[in-house]
């Protein structure tokens, strides 16, 4: 009887360290999820401000409400630029083309797989024109946004980008900031 009493207890702490070894590994995936997402909007920030010239085609989401168009897994924005010179608008396209990829995790394959990213990675760049400067055009706040597919259901993001894309909201992480591009003139 105490053999099996002994049994019993060693059984219900053994599964308490298997769901704790779960839980564990769950956070660990979040917050590697959550590292690569801030240090791809810091990289894609900084992209914003070598753009200046065409820093106009970088603004991909204008429905701030529903966060799309966005960039990244099933993109839905165009990837097009006719703000500065040819070579100026190439170079814009390159590297919205660049943030898409990596966004899309092509970087990195397992078995033909895309795994360089979030699950699910999408950004969103909207321009507020109410926050303009003096009335100078292009002074305005850019925000940034990057959400991704999260492993668990918490509580919705504050911030709109690629809504209603990860089914349940509570699933939906995002990161974002705000910057302005100073004007050089």
């Amino acid at each position: 009887m105490e053999a099996l009493v002994t049994m019993i207890i060693i059984l219900v702490g053994l599964l308490g360290i298997a769901a704790l070894q779960v839980k564990a590994q769950t956070a660990e995936l979040e917050s590697y999820q959550r590292a690569q997402a801030l240090i791809l909007i810091s990289d894609i920030a900084d992209k914003l401000n070598i753009n200046r010239e065409t820093a106009t085609c970088f603004r991909i989401t204008t429905n701030t409400t529903t966060g799309s168009p966005y960039i990244g897994v099933s993109g839905t924005a165009s990837l097009s630029c006719t703000a500065s010179t040819a070579a100026y608008n190439t170079q814009a396209v390159n590297t919205l083309t660049e943030i898409d990829n990596l966004l899309k995790g092509t970087t990195a394959q397992l078995s033909g797989n895309n795994v360089g990213a979030m699950i699910g990675a999408r950004a969103c760049i909207s321009y507020d024109a109410s926050t303009e400067i003096g009335g100078n055009p292009d002074t305005g706040l850019y925000t940034i946004a990057i959400s991704w597919q999260g492993m668990s259901i918490l509580s919705t993001p504050a911030v709109n980008c690629a809504n209603n894309t990860y089914g349940d909201e509570g699933q939906r992480r995002t990161v974002s900031i705000t910057t302005r591009i100073a004007n050089l003139n």
